[in-house]
């Protein structure tokens, strides 16, 4: 069995309150959830309106699957048009 964990921390550039960010967060969460059946969570940062810290949990019983679905959840993340990626940490058990 494998376990990967994920953290970006992100920046959202253009928010102008938690409403703002909020959106975007939940937005991204949503399409990551329903994407890859992954278990997502905002883990700090909530009452910041500029930045957000996203992290992901993953169960598989091959190594190779699970380093595709996370490089796929990376890649998502990255290419979200509506934050930027200012940190990635990447966890292996």
């Amino acid at each position: 069995m494998v376990v990967v964990v994920i953290t970006w921390e992100l920046s959202i550039p253009g928010s102008a309150s938690l409403k703002d960010k909020r959106t975007v967060v939940r937005s991204l969460k949503d399409r990551i959830r329903h994407k890859f059946n992954v278990s997502v969570a905002e883990t700090r940062f909530q009452d910041v309106w500029s930045r957000a810290e996203i992290t992901v949990a993953l169960v598989a019983t091959d190594r190779r699957f699970a380093d595709s679905v996370a490089d796929s959840v990376d890649r998502l993340v990255a290419e979200n048009g509506r934050s930027v990626v200012t940190s990635t940490h990447r966890d292996i058990y």
